[in-house]
């Protein structure tokens, strides 16, 4: 029994005595001073010796000391000498002394371990001393010792396996602390205690001069030098260049540099916090130029570092709420410039379109940043495609063309690399290399939202009454997914800032949903590669590690979906159906139906969940087990299944009535027996997708049910153009042999099955708020069909309370406004696809800039098609659709199904190869092609045009002749 209970008493013991903050006390003590408020915020032995001098680091080792030596001792009270237990106890003392100290606990171990096994210690500080004396690397020195003790417990106890692994445990957890808190010996040796100077100036060590060579932390030499030293490990010619940290002694770099006339230097800023996403702090902060000797290079340097604590700096940062940091100093080499300039990879004015603005003048780049010179000016625009890369230039001047042309590849090429963020480059051309002088983000254009995944979730233009409903579940999902991943480092982020409307148009934060990637260890673009199929590049490894718990608890929730998905679809979704289903709506008061309406929600709240999480899953499981589109059975989606239906009834019907005037067919039907028995399939296909509308996830917009009309006239449509043969066989088509039934086909049949049970509950909710609105009608509240969509959830709500009084006064003159702005911003045909910061410009035409005739676009389904191009942007009047028919759509929904088949070929401006669109092309073997920017304003009808859905190719004519 002792052996149990002395597991215990170390296991709870230990942590504890671990974690009292006796160097804290005798700190504060001797001292006064709390170490768990200035410096490092460690309560570390370093700490002590830094903060309160010689003999209080020296207390402060005693007191550690004892702490690793009774931890041993204890485990001796249970266990034999040597065992394995007193490292146990070890690794519990660090451990406490980690999670609530703020210390790594090297001294408890370093101590403990010359009690547990003296050998072993001995040659581990006997390698310690040799190794820092010539090293002079603590850095190495402390994660190599890591390495090698592990390594004598081994030589020694050869045999031993608990006790072996026990010590690389014990290694590890050391070296994960180490890069957890900051270290103390990085503050300036200046700065230390007087009696502690000299001892912790030579602990530092000799520290290796930082280059632009180096992989540097801007955390610790400013976003400017960090950014240069990426950029040229990207492989961009950056002028050679040497970092001094704000801890750093500047005469090691000024003894090893050799300024002359002929090779003069450049003294630059590169303050913690410049630079970065938060503020450019441009022209705050000294640059001098022309540094030609020693001594002019150490007043430069001065200089610079002085230039942080200038009144107007110090007011620029607090203006912006932003930290007094430190300064460090960024020396290069001067480019003797022929011609020099800034770029913008984006319009910082008009803040909208593909235009790179570029200022250049001969000479130096100063020139241009004073503003005391007016630079020539140009616009560019890249066009690149996979086999096609042209520039077309705006503007005109002494600075040759073909540089220009250059420069804006390199900006464009810049802006990919930081993953679409804008930037504000500064360059300079010395007739042989044209060099890179500064990058960083362009601030007032931030934050990025994208429309290219929000106009697959909620397409077109949005009522506030939909917004209100679908924003908080939409981002509420993602935040809990975060959540789920980042643990406690979500507490301060605001989810609720991944979405909003521009123009009346969903738009997600492309900025802010990057940095959760980030912050999860995972690519900033991994949204898109999930939904659409795009390029994602490599996570960065140390942030994946750090996040490795957080990604297993989703990896979890991803293997469990199927299981509990049909727990929550037994017990939960499809009671609450049937419960909805059998409900009178003209019966209920409007209590009952906001009664009915919080029901549907909740139920959303969780279907929401599983229609995010089910599209990823699938996505994921495709791209893992490379599975292709073709080989995938998209039948369970409710838009299938319903347009495999239709069309099958569509084929009796031309069987039982091969001719009639189309206006005349319903009629003609009803006359035969046979002619009523499709009438009937037909009413009952209306009940069964009656839920389904042109926008599935916009619940303003009237379902099938609702509207039967558009319905009945495809159906008409079909039954005149009954597909070809390979096209009937495609739907008829089983995909036996290649039918994925295993991990992928179970998660896309889960998908359709979340899509129908999704697009059901927002049919209910709709018709619930129909019926709300019928009741506000009859009383005179409300003034004409469709104002309920023109409130919010929350006045719904205040408005059947009944107590909200100045709401109502108002509520003709609220509606009214909304409707005219809904109205104005329904007449923009096209909105940028991308918007630029919090307050976006009135949108202006795109570029008709195009590279030889070409536009790329995501390859969706594969084949070839050549035909007349038919811009449809709604569903509402619907043209003539055959086979020789480019359909060119802004989006596709649901809705749009039964349309898409009657067409040749298929453009849409948003989507991917997961999209509506591209399942029912692929279905129908029609080549399509998704995410073609701008094509419904570039393309126009009756141009002719072939399209490779294979390649994602559109190849236009100038030919805008009718056949």
């Amino acid at each position: 029994m002792i052996e149990p209970w002395g597991a215990l008493v170390i296991l709870i013991a230990c942590p504890v005595l671990g974690a009292l903050p006796i160097i804290g006390w005798i700190t504060y003590a001797l001292k006064g001073r709390q170490l768990s408020q200035i410096g490092t915020k460690n309560i570390s032995v370093s700490a002590a010796f830094y903060h309160g001098g010689t003999w209080v680091g020296i207390l402060a080792v005693l007191s550690e000391a004892l702490k690793g030596i009774g931890a041993v001792f204890l485990s001796r009270g249970f266990f034999p000498e040597g065992s394995v237990w007193e490292l146990i106890a070890l690794i519990a003392l660090v451990l406490g002394r980690y999670g609530v100290g703020r210390g790594a606990g090297t001294t408890n171990v370093v101590w403990g371990f010359i009690v547990h096994d003296p050998l072993v210690a001995i040659f581990t500080g006997l390698l310690t001393i040799i190794s820092f004396t010539v090293l002079q690397s603590r850095q190495l020195v402390k994660f190599g010792v890591l390495f090698v003790f592990p390594l004598f417990v081994l030589l020694l106890n050869v045999g031993n396996f608990p006790k072996v692994m026990a010590a690389i445990v014990l290694a590890g957890v050391l070296g994960w602390i180490y890069t957890k808190i900051p270290d103390d010996l990085n503050l300036p040796a200046q700065e230390a205690d007087t009696d502690s100077q000299a001892s912790f100036a030579y602990l530092r060590g000799n520290r290796s001069l930082l280059s632009l060579d180096d992989q540097l932390d801007p955390a610790v030499v400013g976003e400017k030098a960090a950014t240069l030293s990426q950029i040229k490990r990207w492989g961009y010619p950056v002028p050679k260049g040497w970092v001094i940290s704000p801890i750093d002694d500047s005469q090691g770099l000024i003894a090893r540099l050799q300024p002359s006339d002929l090779s003069p230097l450049v003294v630059r800023s590169s303050a913690i916090g410049e630079d970065s996403e938060q503020a450019s702090a441009a022209g705050q902060y000294e640059t001098i130029l022309n540094v030609t000797s020693k001594r002019q290079l150490q007043a430069a340097i001065a200089q610079v570092q002085a230039s942080y604590n200038h009144p107007s700096a110090v007011q620029y940062r607090r203006d912006r709420g932003l930290p007094d940091t430190a300064m460090a100093v960024l020396v290069q080499q001067q480019i003797q410039s022929v011609y020099s300039g800034v770029a913008f990879s984006r319009d910082p004015i008009t803040q909208q379109g593909d235009a790179i603005v570029i200022e250049a003048l001969p000479g130096s780049p100063t020139q241009v940043v004073s503003g005391k010179v007016t630079p020539e000016q140009y616009r560019a625009f890249v066009v690149e495609t996979d086999n096609i890369s042209s520039v077309q230039l705006e503007g005109s001047g002494q600075v040759p063309q073909a540089l220009i042309k250059q420069v804006a590849y390199l900006v464009r090429r810049l802006e990919k690399q930081y993953h679409g963020l804008p930037q504000d480059i500064e360059w300079t051309y010395d007739s042989q290399n044209l060099w890179v002088l500064q990058s960083r983000p362009i601030t007032t254009l931030l934050p990025i939202w994208t429309r290219k995944i929000a106009a697959e979730v909620i397409p077109g233009v949005i009522q506030p009454l939909t917004w209100s409903i679908n924003r908080p579940l939409t981002c509420g999902v993602w935040g809990y997914i975060f959540t789920l991943v980042l643990g406690d480092r979500a507490s301060k982020l605001d989810f609720t800032a991944t979405a909003t409307l521009h123009y009346s148009r969903a738009y997600f934060n492309a900025s802010l949903l990057g940095q959760i990637f980030l912050r999860m260890g995972l690519p900033p673009e991994s949204l898109e590669f999930l939904t659409r199929g795009a390029k994602m590049s490599k996570p960065p490894l140390k942030s994946t590690l750090a996040n490795l718990p957080g990604l297993m608890r989703l990896l979890k929730r991803e293997l469990t979906l199927e299981k509990d998905f049909k727990r929550d679809y037994s017990q939960k979704f499809i009671p609450g159906l049937s419960e909805l289903a059998h409900e009178s709506l003209e019966e209920l008061t409007a209590p009952q139906l906001l009664e009915r309406i919080d029901f549907i929600l909740e139920l959303l709240r969780s279907g929401t969940y599983y229609s995010i999480l089910a599209p990823l899953s699938a996505a994921l499981r495709q791209g893992i087990f490379r599975v292709k589109d073709e080989e995938i059975d998209h039948s369970v989606a409710p838009e299938v299944s319903a347009l495999r239906s239709l069309t099958a009834l569509a084929a009796d019907a031309q069987q039982v009535l091969p001719e009639c005037e189309p206006h005349q067919v319903f009629a003609q039907l009803a006359q035969t027996p046979e002619g009523e028995r499709i009438l009937n399939e037909f009413n009952e296909l209306l009940e069964d997708y009656g839920y389904l509308s042109d926008v599935g996830t916009n619940i303003a917009v009237p379902t099938w049910k609702e509207n039967p009309q558009p319905i009945k006239q495809l159906f008409v449509q079909l039954w005149q153009n009954q597909p070809e043969t390979d096209a009937k066989d495609a739907i008829n088509q089983v995909i036996s042999a290649k039918r994925k039934q295993g991990v992928v086909q179970r998660r896309v049949d889960i998908k359709g099955r979340v899509t129908e049970l999704y697009s059901r509950l927002l049919a209910e909710l709709r018709w619930r708020f129909v019926a709300l609105e019928r009741i506000w009608l009859k009383s005179g509240l409300l003034q004409q069909t469709g104002d309920i969509f023109f409130l919010e959830l929350d006045e719904v709500r205040r408005l059947v309370a009944g107590e909200d009084f100045q709401l109502r006064e108002h509520l003709s003159d609220l509606v009214q406004f909304r409707r005219s702005q809904f109205h104005q911003d329904s007449q923009f045909n096209q909105i940028p696809l991308l918007v630029y910061g919090h307050t976006p410009p009135h949108p202006l035409p795109p570029s008709p800039l195009y590279s030889d005739q070409i536009l790329q676009g995501i390859p969706a389904s594969h084949g070839q098609a050549e035909g007349r191009i038919k811009v449809v942007r709604n569903l509402e009047d619907l043209p003539e659709i055959n086979r020789e028919t480019i359909l060119v759509v802004p989006y596709t929904d649901s809705g749009w199904a039964p349309v898409l088949v009657r067409a040749g070929g298929l453009i849409a401006e948003a989507g991917g190869r997961l999209s509506h669109g591209a399942i029912v092309a692929r279905e129908y073997g029609i080549p399509a092609i998704m995410d073609v920017h701008n094509a419904t304003w570039i393309l126009q009808d009756g141009q002719r045009v072939r399209i490779d859905g294979s390649r994602g190719i559109v190849e236009l004519s100038n030919d805008l002749r009718p056949d």
